[in-house]
């Protein structure tokens, strides 16, 4: 294993598994968090190397809707695992919570970063 991969596949691993009971990221949201954007095609096969449980249901495609075709077990598996943690499932895609803040649009496109 290179120094890179071990430096991202522990980056990954602790942002996976700080992802809170209830909540979800998206896999560029999980790559973004650990420090390295743009890698978000890395991230599941970064979690697939831990030697821990992740709470690997929690990460999404970036389009709200599940990793694996809706006919697999493991679809199955992150639905359930999802919906018994209260998170709302709508046509295949997760249903963000309602938040009272307004969005700013801004951030929403660019990153709060960027601003």
């Amino acid at each position: 294993m290179s120094l890179f991969q071990a430096k991202f596949d522990t980056a990954i691993w602790d942002v996976v598994s700080s992802i809170p009971y209830g909540q979800f990221m998206s896999y560029g949201q999980v790559a973004k968090a650990a420090g390295y954007p743009r890698h978000a095609r890395m991230v599941s096969r970064a979690m697939s190397r831990s030697d821990k449980k992740l709470p690997w249901h929690r990460v999404i495609k970036s389009d709200g809707t599940l990793a694996f075709p809706a006919d697999s077990d493991y679809y199955q598996q992150q639905k359930a695992s999802l919906m018994s943690e209260g998170v709302v499932l709508l046509n295949g895609k997760v249903i963000p919570p309602d938040n009272d803040e307004p969005e700013d649009l801004d951030a929403l496109i660019w990153g709060a970063d960027s601003l």
